[in-house]
């Protein structure tokens, strides 16, 4: 008889018994539960937990949005990594998505207990999804520490991300609080005493009258008038194309030419008998195959190789094997065959090529290490590479080094000279500074408007997000240095671009919609 009435209840209650035995683990063996008016929704112990099942939530977010929001860096976090365990693997990407399976998993939960509250069932959380609910718990609040330790830049990203964000996290938030409402409204109404009811409903309020009023401080240099927006930052490619081909190789600078760059960045070290050559980093581990080479030379300083010894590497098979980039397409079999046969590149032959096709270039200078024969002579042996080996025009060449500027300019007039930080007008005006070569977590759209008054322009490094490009857009950047030259050229505006009616008009909709949703909830 008993077996017989719990199924008529599970046949009667299919929806509550697929939420009960989700979350529960309850399917036919119990009855639920329903709460009885004035009652608490669930024991002491159940009570206790449902926070952190909360908590769990939020904290799952916030890590996805700011783990989500850095995908511009993944490549440097990447590059960070390999350089403590000594091989090439996509963490960034594998936290990506351990991090969007947990969300999942405890989205699911908070919307099941959701549900069963709307339903009047008292919530008995599984023993093994709280477990679940702490892991997700400990891997948020580990992974935001982390950052916050590793990373500090990284909370820049974040709020330069609000900037184009904030008004669709602004509705999202909304609708988050329009699904609250039934839940809050029923076990508002079922309550027995007018404080339980005011402990229940005043909260919900306050966030709501919050959120309604929050887009008054909100601000983005998206939203603006029309007419008011600059011409289309010019893009620089960052060591060429690396996301179609090896860094710092022909190939990768004539990629970033056929897709339109405006300029090329480089790096440039001083072999053992001074010829300058382009490398980023301090070995020749990962961008070569010198493992293969010379593999007792694999920690050897890349300048302390002679130019003899570095055209016998391969600078192109490491890109086909670890693809350093998380979204790269699959090359050509052509683009392969080429990929495979790239060499080091020297200086003379990039600014030869930058000439010929007329474009800008802006390149770290890398100083030797001590007891190298070229240590003091470093700079002289660049700039005779460019005055006279390669001659390339002069208004071409970014002067980015700082040391020895008054030198440069005495000997070389007609470059640009491009300072690497900000500094007061004067200073800059008095060094003839025309160009600031800026980290993009430095973006500020007053800056750029002060320094563009003045003529100096600003380019910002390294953005390879749309998002952050529309930003630089939108604050009046006058260049980025970018990996991604082949996807930030086809924006023919920025993203979330809008005018102040229009997103007052978005603004007032969604608050007027939500309220009478609210209400309707609520009276119903």
């Amino acid at each position: 008889v008993v077996r017989r009435h719990l199924l008529q209840q599970y046949e009667q209650q299919p929806f509550v018994s697929c939420l009960a035995g989700f979350y529960s683990c309850r399917w036919k063996r119990y009855q639920r539960e329903r709460t009885e008016p004035g009652k608490c929704c669930c024991s002491l112990r159940e009570c206790m937990f449902f926070p952190l099942l909360v908590a769990a939530f939020c904290f799952s977010l916030v890590f996805l949005y700011t783990w989500g929001e850095g995908k511009n860096d993944y490549n440097s976090f990447d590059w960070y990594n390999y350089g403590n365990l000594g091989y090439w693997f996509l963490w960034s990407l594998v936290i990506l998505i351990v991090a969007a399976v947990l969300f999942a998993y405890i989205s699911l939960l908070l919307v099941l207990a959701m549900c069963l509250l709307a339903e009047g069932q008292r919530l008995y959380l599984h023993w093994s999804h709280k477990i679940g609910t702490f892991l997700v718990l400990g891997f948020s609040i580990a992974c935001l520490f982390a950052l916050s330790i590793l990373w500090r830049d990284h909370r820049k990203t974040v709020r330069l991300s609000f900037q184009v964000t904030a008004p669709y996290l602004h509705i999202g938030a909304i609708a988050i609080m329009v699904l609250l409402a039934w839940p809050v409204a029923f076990h508002a109404i079922r309550a027995d005493k007018k404080v339980t009811q005011m402990i229940i409903v005043g909260p919900y309020l306050a966030i709501l009258l919050f959120l309604f009023l929050i887009p008054l401080g909100m601000y983005s240099p998206c939203i603006r008038e029309m007419g008011t927006l600059g011409p289309k930052p010019a893009l620089i490619g960052h060591r060429g194309a690396p996301m179609l081909a090896p860094e710092n190789t022909e190939m990768s600078f004539l990629k970033t030419i056929e897709h339109g760059g405006d300029g090329l960045e480089t790096d440039v070290a001083i072999s053992y008998d001074g010829v300058p050559f382009l490398m980023h980093d301090d070995t020749l581990r990962r961008t070569t195959n010198i493992a293969e080479v010379y593999p007792n030379d694999t920690g050897k300083a890349a300048s302390f190789f002679s130019w003899d010894a570095l055209q016998k590497l391969n600078a192109g098979t490491w890109f086909l094997k670890n693809k350093p980039f998380v979204g790269m397409g699959s090359l050509s079999k052509a683009d392969q065959k080429q990929a495979m046969n790239q060499s080091i590149y020297t200086l003379s032959s990039f600014l030869r090529l930058a000439d010929s096709h007329n474009k800008l270039v802006i390149f770290d200078l890398y100083r030797p290490p001590e007891k190298h024969p070229y240590r003091n002579l470093w700079l002289r042996k660049v700039l005779d590479v460019i005055l006279k080996e390669a001659k390339i025009k002069r208004h071409l060449v970014l002067w980015l080094h700082n040391s020895v500027r008054s030198f440069v300019q005495s000997v070389a007039p007609g470059f640009q000279h491009t300072m690497g930080r900000k500094a007061p007008i004067e200073d800059l005006l008095k060094h003839n500074i025309v160009k600031l070569n800026l980290v993009y977590t430095d973006m500020s759209s007053e800056d750029i408007r002060k320094y563009a008054a003045a003529n100096i322009t600003t380019n910002f490094y390294v953005v390879n997000e749309p998002w952050l490009y529309s930003l630089a857009w939108c604050s009046g950047a006058h260049s980025v240095t970018t990996n991604a030259v082949h996807l930030l050229k086809d924006l023919s505006q920025p993203l979330f671009l809008m005018t102040p009616q229009q997103y007052s008009i978005m603004w007032i909709l969604t608050d007027m919609t939500s309220a009478f949703l609210i209400t309707l909830i609520f009276v119903l």
